[in-house]
């Protein structure tokens, strides 16, 4: 992996784009956003990211959507997917986790739990929450 790790965000709310972003970026990450789902794929072959944050509920396409997309792509099957729910449930992470997701996490969340998750999901280490 050459120069900053890339990210892409897919996530429509402001707010919560704009902590993670700031965040993120902090650690030194490349984060590109965008806030709809039907987005996530066609920026996801233009750009290329070490890592896939997408929430579950997106205009467009669901990101669970975009997850079952993604690992049905052959380019794609092996970009790690970081997906994001502010529903708390089990049947939620398992879904998420069923379509090819590599983690999940629970909003609201602790911003020392998405560091370390995005850490392990860029070395290739494996993280649930």
């Amino acid at each position: 992996m050459q120069g900053k790790p890339r990210i892409l965000l897919v996530e429509d709310e402001d707010n919560i784009a704009i902590a993670i972003e700031l965040l993120l970026s902090r650690e030194g990450y490349d984060i590109l956003r965008v806030a709809d789902g039907s987005q996530a794929i066609p920026n996801i072959r233009a750009q290329h990211p070490d890592l896939v944050i997408l929430d579950v509920t997106l205009p467009g396409k669901s990101g669970y959507e975009v997850c079952q997309s993604m690992r049905l792509t052959q380019d794609l099957t092996t970009v790690p997917v970081l997906m994001m729910s502010a529903r708390a449930s089990q049947a939620e992470q398992r879904k998420g986790l069923a379509m090819g997701a590599n983690a999940f996490l629970t909003k609201p969340f602790a911003m020392d739990d998405l560091r370390s998750c995005v850490a392990e999901l860029i070395t290739g280490d494996r993280h649930e929450n």
